[in-house]
């Protein structure tokens, strides 16, 4: 392997660790909520806001100071030099799920795309050494552990077993789905409605 290809390599898992910090920082968001409620949702949207405003002004070859730096920072090589649309579709994530259900479902929703699908991909770009295949790459180890990290963070939540392996199960069918950042909705809306029935 030539030196420019192993540090194109270093520079992807650099910003994969970066970005995926980043993505699991909204596991504090729950604790957040439960303090202040309407202030935290305001303030995502806010964020939010000015992310967007930040993106359409970085497209202009024009810099937001500090979050297009960020943006840049995190960007996927797919990202190209489009709109990066995942943080947008995390805010998205964690804004609908605190609105639309009770704070138990809420939680365990965006605690599961915290961890369950940030670690995925992280260990997935880490240690994936087998991928599974019609997933575009997404890996056993990478799936494994978003099952365990949604399985073990749901439990310490509801203290029962059975939906816990229920909501990981179906937490990890989701994320080895390949639509991109859509799973940043798809996997907190989608687990928050289910533990509104099972727990």
């Amino acid at each position: 392997m030539d030196g420019a290809l192993v540090q194109q390599k270093k520079t992807e898992l650099i910003k994969e660790l970066f970005r995926k910090a980043i993505h699991m920082l909204t596991v504090f968001i729950p604790f957040l909520l439960r303090i202040a409620y309407y202030p935290v949702i305001l303030l995502l949207t806010l964020v939010l806001i000015v992310y967007v405003l930040s993106e359409i002004l970085r497209l202009h070859k024009k810099e937001f100071p500090i979050i297009s730096h960020i943006t840049s920072a995190a960007a996927r090589q797919r990202d190209g030099h489009g709109f990066v649309l995942g943080p947008v579709m995390l805010a998205f994530g964690v804004i609908l799920t605190a609105l639309f259900f009770d704070p138990l479902p809420a939680q365990i929703g965006i605690t599961a795309l915290a961890l369950g699908d940030g670690l995925a991909s992280l260990v997935g770009k880490l240690c994936g050494k087998i991928s599974i295949p019609f997933t575009k790459g997404k890996t056993l180890m990478g799936s494994l552990s978003c099952f365990i990290a949604i399985f073990l963070s749901t439990l310490c939540i509801t203290r029962s077993l059975a939906p816990s392996l229920i909501i990981a199960f179906s937490g990890t069918l989701i994320e080895l789905i390949p639509i991109k950042d859509i799973d940043n909705i798809l996997i907190p809306l989608s687990l928050a409605l289910l533990a509104q029935f099972i727990t």
